[in-house]
């Protein structure tokens, strides 16, 4: 199995920008495709953006597309998001997930697509 670890969250102002990692351990990050989901506080958990094991096939949220960034580099075993032009909406607690094999085009945004989770890191967009 495959352990993760996010950070880079903070407060930010509207119109900002930051980069959150997920450092992964345990079996080869690259047989992992991997996503990034947020939870405001009161609301469910959602999916935000996903990325192949390759990392050339990426999904995004149809509101973070255009602004946010995700990608990776298997041979430093790290998830990114790069979030910018941050909107108060934004604000959540992010994680990242992981599920062993490919992503599927009909489930890739679901909670229960992905087996493994960080803990999470705290966004705060203020306006």
């Amino acid at each position: 199995q495959v352990q993760l670890v996010e950070s880079g969250g903070g407060l930010v102002q509207a119109g900002g920008s930051l980069r959150l990692s997920c450092a992964t351990s345990g079996r080869t990050f690259g047989d992992y495709a991997m996503g990034w989901f947020r939870q405001a506080p009161g609301k469910e958990r959602e999916f935000a953006a996903a990325i192949s094991k390759s990392g050339t096939t990426t999904y995004y949220k149809d509101s973070v597309k255009g602004r946010f960034t995700i990608s990776r580099d298997n041979a430093k075993n790290t998830l990114y998001l790069q979030m910018n032009v941050l909107k108060p909406e934004d604000t959540a607690v992010y994680y990242c997930a992981g599920r062993l094999g490919h992503l599927y085009t009909t489930t890739y945004v679901r909670v229960t697509d992905y087996r493994y989770w960080g803990q999470g890191t705290q966004v705060t967009v203020s306006s």
